[in-house]
């Protein structure tokens, strides 16, 4: 079996659509398909780029062409629920880095990659790391990763249609702790968000909150899996 073969075979059992984890899962899974090679996420990356059997659907989301545009289940929930996506996305990333991840109760029965988030989701609420009144705000944050002492690494919200003011005020609440801050979005809003941080409001935290984009942070998903597929802990 040719290598492009087997992911076209791996994509039709996962329903026609994938995330690149569950897709080198299922490729791997292909006994009659050889890679010959100590990197075959990069050869899958390579075949899913260049081949007109596949689409990609949104970053580190494929489907294949022929069944783009089915109305399928997952479909339907991959394709509206992005909020729910990216949250699935930073949450796996935080994970093979080792780090303990926290979402909100009210997002955890939304899917990602067929599971739930509440199952890429290692604190079921904010660890006591200060005052209630930071700990209740933190439990309002879209994805936080904690450090092994479980104190606050970094901080994402995600902000697809909103306005970016209550994602803002929520790290201005939080400016005290030495966690990294990200506003996860659509490169086409950076425009809105710059207008809306240059508020003097948000004078404490401006320098500090980092605009990372779609494309960027599946990019990172990418590298990410390359090196979680490499030590097998996908």
């Amino acid at each position: 079996m040719k290598q492009w073969e087997a992911v076209v075979q791996a994509l039709e059992k996962l329903g026609g659509e994938a995330t690149l984890a569950e897709l080198y899962s299922a490729v791997m899974d292909i006994k009659e398909c050889v890679w010959g090679t100590r990197t075959p996420m990069a050869s899958i990356r390579r075949i899913l780029q260049t081949r007109h059997e596949f689409v990609r659907i949104r970053p580190g989301l494929w489907a294949l062409r022929e069944r783009r545009g089915k109305d399928s289940l997952r479909s339907r929930q991959s394709l509206l629920d992005v909020h729910a996506y990216y949250q699935g996305i930073l949450a796996s990333i935080g994970k093979w880095k080792g780090l303990d991840i926290y979402i909100p109760p009210s997002d955890r029965s939304k899917y990602f990659a067929r599971r739930p988030l509440k199952e890429y989701t290692t604190l079921v609420r904010i660890p006591a790391c200060s005052y209630p009144h930071f700990v209740k705000i933190m439990s309002h944050v879209d994805v936080v990763w904690f450090n092994c002492r479980k104190m606050p690494e970094s901080f994402f919200e995600i902000e697809h249609t909103t306005d970016f003011r209550d994602s803002l005020v929520k790290f201005v609440e939080l400016q005290d702790f030495a966690a990294r801050m990200y506003i996860v979005a659509d490169e086409k809003r950076k425009k809105q968000f710059d207008r809306v941080a240059s508020f003097d409001a948000f004078t404490p935290i401006r320098d500090r909150v980092q605009f990372l984009n779609y494309e960027e942070l599946g990019r990172r998903y990418e590298v990410e899996v390359q090196k979680a597929s490499l030590s097998n802990v996908l």
